[in-house]
């Protein structure tokens, strides 16, 4: 054992062959290693170069949208009734945020969140897509920013933007035309596509949405350099954003008021359009609500008190409020017998109080029942002489009838620039044959009743007021529209919004002064409206109207005053003067007014005292104008009928 054991030590040439070969080993082990990692620091540093660099570049540099200011709305003398104003909000990337539900606690100890502000978080976090910013709070104050300025470094992920805030400086004035806009939501997203999430918020009724793509503007970009832990350190590069543009509308701020001081405590809508231009000067529906509650979202007592109230303020009632014309459709059916051949103005009909169909029992009244008498086009106007219209009716026809009141506009959109105007009803066979067939086919009694604005008439007050321009004005159906003019930033010409040529409704000038004659004489003469015309030192043409809600009981007539308010007739008034050179044409509906006379008519005074004489309801000052050059421009004059001409391609 001894001797062998020597011999294992002295053999030292094969230790140092095995230690050579434990050497090559490990050496080739090493320099495979060391040509692994070169290889491997080659695809980093030469191959893939331009996607880590870029990706470096990414984790260091990001980029921020820049939201432009929402264009601002003006009335037609400068005054702003959609602003901007400076606001912060607070965003949270739920991918840099880390545990939410901690952040959130955190958060809650320095910032005051409201429990619809928490709810529309999570509703938005588990909608959206993690690396994108939620907002958490729409209006962060002065304090609470401070606050959050000083823990800034334990909320990674969380910023105070800021951003421009809308504001409605005149509330409820002008809910139902300017509307207001909204948070971003699924529905938008879903509309519009990804995009829309730059945005906080967007346009949900009135011109905010119509004209949502002009106001919103263009988006920019900044490329921000961030530490490590993400916070800002630098700008390095910037795309502007481009402004939205601003609108100036035909609305006058003074008349408005005035339309609303003009209904006192009574329901309805108006309108009143310039009939030289289509412009709608004044467009109230009421009641009605702030748009301010809508713009951060309303509280949950706001939004049960609007849609519990019963008169539905937030119904646009002159767009969507469709309404029998009673016999404010009357003149446009008299300028339709005219104009067909059917009758002349001094051709007259009996009128003994009540009307019969041939074989039939049923009679159809006049408004006297004792009967008008003799009765031509003009007394029938003033008048409003059933018994005309019900054998005019009978004689031209209701194929006829149709033809002359798609000519005047009805049973079609106007083409207003609000969103979700209604069409209304044109009666007619066709309609009543796919609409209310159970009701049986067309009769002559359909034909009758269609002719003083009962049956299944339904109109809104836009395409009453733009009949009536059209009868005032010369025969020119002109588009009612409340822009009238655009400018695609503040240093930027106000540029005039293009409207398409109108068209016209009668030829015949002599049958149109038949018309207006008539309407004259409902308030200057033996007519309708006689109680409003005390004082007046210009001329109204005009015609009252009753839209009935329930006509009889049995044979018996009913008193709408004894009726539920939203079961009595509606109160109608259509009209414009000066009767000779008209600058205003005005159509008013009352709802539970009673009668267009005693109704209507006395608030449609009003308004037009306001605008041609300037002279506003009692308690009413006028509202001093806006800056006289509109925002940076010079404000532009009043059009003139030249210019108007002009635009219309040879109309008067």
């Amino acid at each position: 054992m001894r001797s062998k054991g020597r011999r294992l030590i002295k053999n030292r040439a094969l230790e140092a062959e095995l230690f050579r070969r434990r050497a090559l080993v490990g050496f080739t082990i090493v320099t495979l290693a060391l040509a692994g990692m070169a290889l491997w620091y080659f695809r980093l540093q030469v191959v893939q170069h331009a996607h880590w660099a870029a990706q470096s570049e990414a984790n260091r540099i990001k980029p921020r949208p820049i939201v432009p200011g929402r264009g601002i709305i003006y009335d037609r003398k400068g005054r702003i009734l959609a602003d901007n104003v400076p606001a912060f909000r607070l965003e949270v990337t739920p991918s840099e945020a880390g545990d939410l539900d901690k952040m959130l606690a955190g958060l809650r100890q320095i910032i005051v969140f409201s429990e619809e502000e928490l709810e529309a978080f999570e509703k938005a976090r588990k909608t959206s897509r993690r690396y994108r910013p939620i907002t958490l709070k729409l209006k962060v104050s002065d304090e609470e920013i401070a606050r959050f300025s000083v823990d800034r470094w334990r909320y990674p992920g969380v910023e105070i933007v800021p951003y421009f805030g809308r504001v409605y400086p005149y509330g409820e004035l002008f809910a139902h035309i300017v509307g207001y806009v909204g948070r971003v939501d699924d529905r938008d997203v879903e509309r519009e596509g990804d995009a829309i999430s730059v945005f906080s918020h967007t346009g949900k009724t009135g011109l905010e949405r119509y004209y949502e793509q002009q106001l919103r503007g263009g988006v920019g970009h900044e490329r921000i350099e961030t530490s490590s832990d993400g916070r800002p350190m630098r700008t390095l590069g910037v795309v502007p954003a481009t402004p939205g543009a601003d609108l100036r509308l035909s609305i006058d701020v003074d008349l408005q008021r005035a339309m609303v001081a003009a209904f006192g405590e009574l329901e309805g809508t108006a309108v009143a359009v310039d009939p030289r231009t289509g412009e709608i000067l004044a467009m109230v529906s009421l009641p009605s609500y702030d748009p301010n509650w809508f713009v951060n979202g309303i509280s949950h007592a706001n939004y049960k008190a609007l849609n519990e109230n019963p008169s539905r303020p937030q119904f646009n009632r002159a767009v969507l409020g469709g309404v029998a014309p009673g016999s404010t459709i009357k003149p446009m059916m008299a300028l339709a017998g005219l104009d067909s051949g059917v009758r002349r103005p001094e051709d007259r009909t009996m009128s003994t109080g009540m009307f019969y169909l041939p074989g039939q029992k049923r009679g159809y009244g006049d408004a006297s029942r004792r009967g008008h008498g003799s009765t031509d086009v003009y007394k029938s106007i003033y008048a409003s002489v059933n018994t005309y219209y019900y054998r005019l009716a009978l004689d031209m026809g209701i194929e006829r009838i149709d033809h002359y009141m798609d000519l005047y506009g009805f049973g079609k959109p106007t083409g207003v620039d609000l969103a979700g105007e209604i069409e209304g009803i044109l009666p007619s066979p066709a309609w009543k044959a796919k609409n209310a067939a159970k009701q049986g086919p067309w009769y002559p009694g359909d034909t009758v009743i269609t002719s003083i604005g009962q049956g299944y008439w339904k109109v809104t007050p836009l395409q009453l007021v733009q009949a009536t321009a059209a009868l005032g004005n010369g025969g020119w159906l002109r588009r009612p529209h409340l822009v009238r003019e655009m400018r695609q930033g503040f240093d930027a010409p106000w540029v005039l919004m293009p409207e398409k040529a109108p068209t016209q409704i009668s030829s015949s000038q002599d049958n149109l002064e038949a018309i207006r004659r008539g309407m004259i004489l409902t308030v200057h003469g033996p007519g309708t409206a006689t109680n409003i015309r005390g004082g007046l030192d210009y001329q109204i043409a005009s015609k009252t109207g009753t839209a009935q809600v329930i006509s009889r009981r049995g044979t018996a007539a009913v008193n709408p005053r004894s009726l539920p308010m939203h079961l009595r007739h509606r109160a109608l008034f259509i009209g414009f003067a000066p009767a000779d050179a008209p600058e205003i044409a005005v159509a008013v509906a009352v709802e539970g007014g009673g009668y267009g006379g005693s109704t209507a008519a006395p608030i449609a005074r009003k308004i037009l005292d306001a605008w041609i004489r300037g002279r506003l309801p009692a308690g009413l000052e006028p509202e001093p104008p806006g800056d006289a050059r509109v925002g940076g421009q010079p404000a532009q004059p009043e059009p003139a009928e030249a210019d108007t001409a002009q635009a219309d391609e040879g109309a008067p």
